[in-house]
């Protein structure tokens, strides 16, 4: 019989054993190895079987245990040990009140929203690199006091848990999650009932939500949950499962994130006391409409729209994390209409904020990441070259500008190193306290392994890849007895003395799972080869409706049950945290081929370099940035050809690569039996890369760069004279007047011929309509200019205040110096200006001349 309603039975804990349970609430015991072993120690055998799950701990655990440790001095003095240095963690100084106290832009709080976080495999919110780079930035957030409020929704159902068939097909299951047996806490009001948030849908439904409470070290996360009472059947479905169901449902989704997301900080903030916070992080598109409640907050207090509009823009940050158009959520405009009929908004200016109104456009859908450009005054992509693909990608927003000028910056993504190195190599690196060593960041010197022996660091690699085989074998063994497989050769599989790549990841097509089968036969001698084979742990999963994804999952698994190599390549299901972290300090190399230039980041190739893996990749996302021959291999990538062909010429350079320069050093021994210059290697990846590849440089990033502006711009907003209504009234006046601006003539007053060192001097005469000088900036732009006449690196100098005409007209004049020789080319425009833009191409307006002939040479 199926249970109609479920509870759950807490543990009753003694009292002096009651701190377990805080500890267990408090998701900072998933990165912190004190507090791990403490909850080890409890039972060990116990602690394995409930997947490292100290609330499935705490509830499983014998009376008996308890009340032996109950009177255990031993435990109970590591208990209050580990019990004080959280509550000095969560209460101390750390790096943001040294920064908050010399910059006084820095915001009093921000909030964090994101469909997914992986913050740990005990609590399955997330799918793969979007969920797992927000569990990261919170967790830094937390380590540097970052005041940041996460929010969320909690998915009953997760993803979804992956399987394979006989045949090698994935499978997939939803198993229910209980969230009263998950690290959380209900929100709960003053009189002790819980938090609920209401969230309008179209057609005059109300969708409810409570709020949840995952206490991240010292950063609060809010997860919101439909399935209560008082909705109706598909209304209380709308958290179901992440990514999950149809249009409607995805649009019900992201409504309640954005939407019910700013009601739960509010909620939050109310109960517990907490500023409201300054800026409004947007992770990806999918939070977007967390802009729109904040304008309807103000709007309904008697704000215009357009204040509104500037108050909500000025304090918030929005990050793409896509170049994949495909990967963008949009919804049907008339979809949207409904849903935003009866919000309290103009509908028409909603409308227009998810737009494609550029050339090339779908007039007929409503774009989550268009809105999140529109939304935010300042965007980011998450690497160097995500970045310049964003900016060529959504140049139609900002189409009277060059490419280079899109307002879109980069900060390039990172991963919290206590979650993801190994604790041993972890020992190695940590700093002796005071040390003022320029490579000791975050406590640990990255450079420590160059005092460290080649024994020492080789024994380390070795038993890394030991605990990788273990876990490998234990899940292999599970999954060919699920797919009706005989076990029995599980035993043998992998070798602790062979070296070991890695590839694990999503599986959409342009990450090129099987690109490694192009030539099987090759990659079967590589596995068999008797001196010196090679070995590959894979694992991976495909979105439940991606059957070409799935497809090339069976084909890879065929090929690793072929008995000739099962011994040498396995593909693991389900990947997960729980998987990923043995994985990737076991492996050797790390590989990564996607299509250049389709992976945003890619910080699965930083996590296996943090613990002393060499990335063989595709120079695309982080790899295109920090690529150093010391730190591992470049794949050539074949962009001017595509199909079949760039595939074959990409993998034949994979084989080359491993068969001529990775296995060759890998095996290459001294007298001693070890590898010189592959040790060697490991000591140049952690030091090179490790300061760059860390969440805290990436977290600094934001509130350096990103954060305290935002903080800094909403505040210069407010205290301007007039504030926000008076730059949405100038706003108007400027797009009103704009098409009375205009570029009459221009000339160079030293024919067109120069002398690199030289200046170019030009003249420009300009028409203003009804604006004044102060309303605009003239500008001289010079580049490169091919035979297209199109200006490449471009370079923008503005011109000094010109003077007035007859007959409107107004006369500017400058020079720039000519710095290098070629053909150079020139152009004036017009651009609106005002102290409180944050980048010239901010309104996305500029005049430029109608025509311009013979541009000066150099």
């Amino acid at each position: 019989m199926r249970a109609i309603r479920r509870f759950t039975v807490r543990p009753v804990l003694p009292e002096v054993l009651k701190p377990l349970g805080d500890l267990a609430r408090n998701l900072r015991w998933c990165w912190n190895t004190d507090t791990q072993d403490l909850f080890r120690s409890v039972d060990p055998d116990l602690w394995e079987t409930s997947g490292h799950d100290p609330v499935k701990l705490l509830s499983d655990v014998s009376v008996e245990r308890l009340e032996t440790l109950s009177s255990d001095k031993r435990f109970l003095k590591t208990l209050r040990v580990v019990q004080a240095d959280l509550a000095d963690y969560t209460s101390g100084d750390l790096w943001y009140a040294g920064f908050a106290a010399e910059n006084p832009s820095a915001p009093v709080g921000i909030a964090y929203f994101s469909p997914e976080f992986g913050i740990t495999e005990v609590l399955p919110q997330y799918s793969g690199g979007l969920g797992i780079l927000a569990g990261d930035h919170l967790k830094t957030a937390s380590d540097l006091g970052v005041p940041i409020i996460g929010v969320g929704l909690l998915y009953r159902q997760g993803y979804f848990r992956q399987s394979l068939n006989a045949a090698g097909w994935q499978q997939e299951t939803y198993p229910l999650l209980d969230p009263n047996a998950l690290p959380l806490t209900l929100l709960h009001e003053a009189d002790g009932s819980p938090v609920v948030v209401d969230v309008p849908l179209g057609g005059g439904r109300v969708l409810a939500a409570q709020v949840w409470l995952a206490q991240v070290g010292r950063v609060p996360l809010l997860l919101l949950d439909s399935d209560v009472e008082r909705n109706a059947g598909p209304e209380r479905e709308t958290t179901d499962r992440l990514y999950g169901g149809g249009t409607e449902h995805r649009l019900a989704q992201e409504t309640l994130l954005g939407i019910g997301g700013v009601r739960a900080v509010r909620a939050y903030c109310r109960l517990t006391g907490t500023t409201a916070p300054e800026v409004y992080h947007t992770n990806e598109g999918h939070a977007g409409f967390q802009g729109l409640e904040r304008i309807r907050e103000q709007v309904v207090a008697g704000v215009d729209f357009d204040t509104a509009l500037e108050t909500a823009r000025a304090g918030t940050v929005f990050t793409t994390h896509t170049p994949v158009p495909a990967g963008i959520d949009r919804f049907p405009v008339d979809l949207v209409r409904h849903q935003f009929a009866d919000f309290g908004l103009p509908l028409e200016r909603v409308m227009a904020l998810g737009s494609e109104d550029y050339d090339g456009g779908d007039h007929g859908v409503f774009n989550m990441a268009v809105m999140g450009f529109r939304l935010g005054q300042r965007a980011n992509g998450v690497s160097l070259l995500h970045g310049e693909v964003s900016r060529d990608m959504f140049q139609g927003l900002w189409r009277a500008f060059d490419t280079s000028e899109v307002p879109i910056t980069s900060i390039t993504n990172g991963v919290h190193h206590l979650t993801w190195v190994h604790r041993d190599l972890l020992a190695l690196l940590e700093a002796p306290s005071g040390s003022t060593s320029e490579t000791v960041i975050d406590g640990y010197d990255w450079n420590g392994l160059s005092a460290v022996d080649d024994k020492t660091i080789w024994n380390l690699k070795r038993g890394m890849r030991t605990e990788l085989i273990a876990f490998t074998r234990k899940r292999l063994a599970e999954s060919s007895a699920n797919r009706g497989l005989p076990t029995d050769w599980v035993s043998g599989v992998l070798d602790p003395d062979t070296i070991t790549f890695g590839f694990a990841r999503r599986v959409p097509s342009y990450k090129r799972l099987t690109l490694m089968l192009r030539e099987p036969e090759r990659l079967k001698a590589l596995l068999t080869s008797k001196k010196r084979p090679i070995q590959i742990v894979i694992a991976g999963k495909s979105h439940p409706a991606d059957e070409g994804g799935k497809a090339l999952i069976q084909q890879m698994v065929q090929f690793a049950d072929d008995p000739e190599v099962r011994d040498r390549i396995v593909f693991l299901p389900d990947y997960d945290i729980g998987m990923a972290k043995p994985l990737y300090p076991g492996c050797d190399v790390w590989m990564n081929n996607p299509l250049r230039p389709y992976e945003a980041c890619g910080t699965s190739g930083m996590k296996a370099a943090l613990n002393g893996a060499a990335n063989l990749s595709i120079l695309d996302g982080w790899w295109d940035e920090w690529y150093d021959p010391a730190f591992g291999w470049e794949i050539p990538s074949a962009e001017g050809v595509t199909g079949d062909q760039r595939d074959d010429l990409e993998a034949k350079s994979l084989y080359e690569i491993i068969e001529n320069e990775i296995v060759p050093r890998f095996y290459d021994r001294d007298s001693h039996g070890y590898p010189k210059r592959w040790i060697q290697m490991i000591r140049e990846t952690v030091a090179g890369l490790g300061p760059k590849v860390l969440a805290s440089r990436m977290v600094r990033d934001y509130v350096t760069h990103l954060y305290a502006p935002s903080a800094a711009s909403s505040r210069s907003l407010a205290e301007e004279t007039g504030g926000p209504e008076a730059l949405a009234e100038w706003k108007r006046k400027v797009r009103d007047a704009w098409g009375g601006v205009v570029v009459d003539h221009v000339q160079s007053l030293d024919g067109d011929q120069v002398e690199v060192g030289t200046g170019i001097h030009v003249s420009a005469t300009v028409r203003l309509g009804s604006l004044s000088p102060e309303d605009v900036e003239v500008q001289l732009v010079t580049g490169r200019v091919g035979s297209d006449d199109q200006l490449r690196e471009a370079r923008i100098t503005p011109f000094p205040a010109g003077e007035d005409l007859d007959n409107g007209l107004r006369r500017y004049e400058g020079t720039v110096q000519a710095r290098r020789a070629g053909s150079i080319g020139y152009t004036v425009r017009v651009v609106p200006h005002h102290p409180l833009l944050v980048s010239t191409a901010e309104m996305g307006l500029a005049a430029l001349p109608t025509g311009l002939s013979n541009p000066p040479s150099a």
